[in-house]
């Protein structure tokens, strides 16, 4: 088998405490993971999993205390940050916000303009490289002269996604990159990844909270729970077959149109969670 494109081993995320005596916050626990060219793997836990701390420790925003991270086989975790400026073309993110992580004042044109302006992108060769990223994430060509705020929501995270593929990255850090969108748009935002995956190879870290989102656009999953990968797999198998509690109750969060159904599945969530407590108290 070749070696994966990002491989993080036993990695220990750690948040100091205020005080002499604090031992601080563990935020991920002994996690490791890998992903492969062309690959998707979903990364699915509930608000406070460490699924974000994760994504942060692989894009170089949070400290990695132990363990490693390798991309291509090149240690990154601890590269000091003019290094790590350096896999800015290689890794990039989505977030879930796109208005907030877009400048309001600039016009998309000139949003998209500056990655490739550092890389030494410019005249003709980055208008017609803005022109092919408006065509890849299916905008009209006159996108490039309006403001963030002339967009929908589900608009703007086409523009975030154009913005991140402008230097040709190989790996996409998606964090709940679809989350704050209605259910026809994230509809429209997985296939485009899909598309641009299928064109491109690149590879994607699918950050969310949602499983049933998470299963249909990922090639392998993995559950966190308190800091910790319980469960991992190909997508089908982790859900259709869960293992873990966690993973079950997960399953059970997702809506149904059956309101019967979905108040069946509230209770059997809630025993799951009960359950789960009473274990870790005993």
């Amino acid at each position: 088998m070749t070696e994966p494109l990002l491989d993080v081993r036993d990695v220990e995320v750690r948040y100091p405490g205020r005080g002499l005596r604090s031992k601080g916050f563990l935020a991920l626990r002994g996690v490791s993971l890998d992903i492969r060219e062309g690959e998707t793997v979903g990364l699915v836990g509930e608000s406070g999993s460490g699924k974000t701390t994760l994504g942060r420790a692989i894009l170089g925003l949070a400290p990695v205390t132990s363990g490693s991270i390798t991309y291509r086989g090149r240690e990154i975790s601890g590269l000091p940050r003019r290094q790590r400026r350096t896999l800015s073309d290689q890794i990039q993110v989505v977030f879930q916000d796109p208005y907030s992580s877009l400048n309001p004042s600039m016009t998309i044109e000139a949003i998209l303009s500056e990655p490739l302006t550092v890389r030494g992108g410019a005249g003709r060769e980055a208008r017609d490289r803005i022109a092919e990223l408006l065509d890849q994430v299916a905008l009209p060509s006159d996108a490039g002269r309006r403001l963030p705020r002339e967009f929908s929501g589900g608009q703007r995270q086409r523009i975030a996604i154009a913005r991140a593929l402008a230097l040709e990255p190989r790996l996409i850090v998606c964090d709940e990159a679809v989350s704050a969108l209605d259910l026809s748009n994230q509809k429209r935002i997985l296939r485009l990844l899909t598309e641009i995956q299928e064109d491109s190879g690149v590879s994607y870290l699918f950050v969310s909270h949602d499983l049933a989102v998470v299963r249909h656009v990922s090639h392998r999953v993995a559950v966190m729970y308190r800091g910790e990968i319980v469960e991992s797999g190909d997508g089908d198998t982790v859900t259709s077959d869960p293992e873990h509690p966690y993973t079950r109750r997960l399953l059970l969060a997702a809506p149904v149109p059956d309101p019967d159904l979905q108040a069946r599945r509230r209770r059997e969530r809630a025993a799951l969670a009960a359950r789960e407590n009473h274990e870790r108290t005993v």
